[in-house]
């Protein structure tokens, strides 16, 4: 959706989840003996100024990351090498998912961006700067990535991240995500879920998870609008995993549990 910016929910409890498993796994990645083309297909904008208007309007990173910031959970690792990692570069650099990527994974492994919205992108190639490993591209992320394959000895890793405004984006990515399975017998994907007060995402996410081996690791939090559209929580599907990238995951999740 063009109209959607992330910037209005960037740092909030869903992406602490997102964000913290993701950069465990990345890490994880980066111990592989073969290269990564890794892809997003929907990367926004990259960084995010916590402290500007749009982060301000909702206010949702205070019970987000500024909270985990300020009272550090305990008894995830993984958790707190992602902590340490945001808290370093800032409230008014917020690193999204690209600046996970860039951080975590080698010289050696490629890294393409897919993001259509004018502002957004633009952000993007910012945040991206002169790395000679990623390249961040104006096209629909869907389109864009089928049109690519992994050079020979790459494996490629595949994040999904669309925006779920309506239920047609549920649509689209269950009917992309088999075509790109099939295309890309080898590649890995993880696909982000946001978890709602009704349910909406259930047969959703138990089709997603069906497809192939992997792992689903999600956190949910209480104290919701009491509306059936409010988000109480957040997900991963991973799908042609390692075991060791479930772990961090889990022991993500258990812990936010615990922390709501």
């Amino acid at each position: 959706m063009l109209s959607y910016q992330h910037g209005y929910h960037a740092g909030n409890r869903a992406d602490v989840f997102k964000h913290a498993v993701l950069f465990s796994i990345l890490q994880i990645a980066a111990q592989a003996q073969h290269d990564w083309l890794y892809l997003e297909t929907h990367s926004a904008a990259g960084t995010y100024d916590l402290n500007d208007k749009l982060a301000r309007k909702t206010a949702e990173a205070d019970e987000g990351v500024l909270r985990l910031l300020k009272s550090p959970p305990s008894g995830s690792d993984a958790l707190k090498a992602w902590l340490e990692f945001t808290g370093a570069a800032g409230p008014q650099a917020y690193p999204g998912s690209p600046k996970i990527a860039l951080q975590c994974l080698r010289e050696r492994d490629r890294m393409i961006f897919f993001e259509k919205h004018p502002a957004e992108i633009e952000k993007l190639k910012t945040a991206i700067g002169g790395d000679d490993r990623a390249r961040a591209l104006k096209e629909d992320g869907y389109n864009g990535a089928l049109k690519l394959q992994p050079r020979r000895g790459e494996r490629l890793l595949v994040f999904l991240d669309p925006s779920y405004e309506t239920e047609r984006d549920m649509d689209q990515l269950a009917s992309w995500l088999p075509r790109a399975m099939k295309r890309w017998p080898k590649a890995a994907f993880l696909v982000w879920m946001p978890l709602f007060l009704d349910e909406r995402e259930l047969e959703f996410g138990q089709f997603i998870s069906s497809l192939d081996y992997g792992f689903v690791a999600g956190t949910r939090w209480q104290d919701t609008s009491g509306k059936d559209s409010a988000l109480e929580g957040s997900a991963i599907i991973g799908l042609r995993t390692t075991p060791a990238m479930a772990r961090p995951a889990y022991e993500i999740a258990e812990t936010l549990d615990s922390y709501w």
